[in-house]
């Protein structure tokens, strides 16, 4: 499913919480979230990303049982309403992980690469799962309070190279992996520009890259506005800069904006190569 050098898929997010940044409590029930896949599939999306919890700067954690009861309807209602749509499972707990999986889901985004549960490996590994690794410092209730880096881009690789070679060891097959560098995760502006910067370094890991700009507030001090929503066209910025640096998945909110920006830049690209 993932792959290196095909062209820029789209991964629309769907939160069935009540809390996360930018669309809490729009989609938790079944008729608003199919109504949401409506739109993203019109708009040209390739992937939902369902997540039952909110990894927000200052998010409190939500228990598996909670997150299951959240996400499996919406999973299962997905799948069957439309069954030709990849689902991914935004999670970090290999229970949620397995509980979609069984209702439909077909990749896991895992925010902690692995490290918040033990098991979650096994569940990809036993699934033949695709798996994305992402890179955080800390815990979403705390990651903003002071983070920290010497080299953020060579201490997110090196923490990402790690996290693969653990994946690889507990059986995950490496053309089921790709890698995440977790903007907004625990970093500050300067750390998400730097890596924004070197998308083509986590590129050359030869794994295929996802990024998740969107609607992020570091953009916004940047822009000078405050709403999550002003910055669509921000995020589609984010979006033809990292496909010419190879980055293959792209984590939005916003489908129609930066399915115009991914394909204009790809067109660029394959013409410029």
């Amino acid at each position: 499913m993932f792959n290196l050098n095909c062209a820029p898929q789209l991964m629309g997010i769907l939160n069935v919480t009540p809390d996360s940044f930018s669309d809490g409590g729009r989609y938790n029930t079944l008729d608003a979230a199919l109504r949401q896949v409506e739109l993203m599939l019109r708009e040209g999306v390739d992937i939902v990303d369902v997540g039952g919890e909110s990894t927000r700067p200052g998010s409190d954690a939500v228990s598996a049982e909670e997150q299951i009861q959240r996400v499996v309807p919406v999973v299962k209602a997905i799948h069957a309403g439309f069954p030709a749509l990849p689902i991914s499972i935004d999670t970090t707990l290999s229970k949620v992980a397995a509980a979609a999986l069984q209702a439909g889901a077909v990749i896991i985004n895992d925010i902690s690469a692995g490290l918040d549960d033990e098991d979650m490996f096994a569940i990809a590994a036993a699934n033949t799962c695709p798996i994305i690794l992402m890179h955080k410092q800390g815990a979403p209730k705390t990651m903003q309070d002071a983070p920290y880096y010497s080299d953020v881009v060579f201490d997110v690789k090196t923490h990402l190279q790690q996290r693969i070679d653990a994946a690889l060891t507990a059986g995950i097959k490496a053309d089921l992996i790709a890698i995440d560098p977790g903007i907004g995760f625990g970093k500050r502006k300067q750390d998400n520009l730097a890596l924004l910067a070197s998308l083509n370094q986590f590129v050359g890991l030869g794994y295929p890259v996802l990024l998740g700009t969107s609607r992020k507030r570091f953009m916004g001090s940047i822009c000078n506005v405050s709403e999550p929503d002003e910055l669509v066209t921000a995020t589609a910025v984010t979006t033809a800069l990292g496909v010419m640096a190879g980055v293959t998945m792209f984590r939005v909110h916003d489908i129609k904006a930066n399915r115009q920006a991914a394909d204009i830049a790809w067109a660029i690209k394959q013409a410029w190569e």
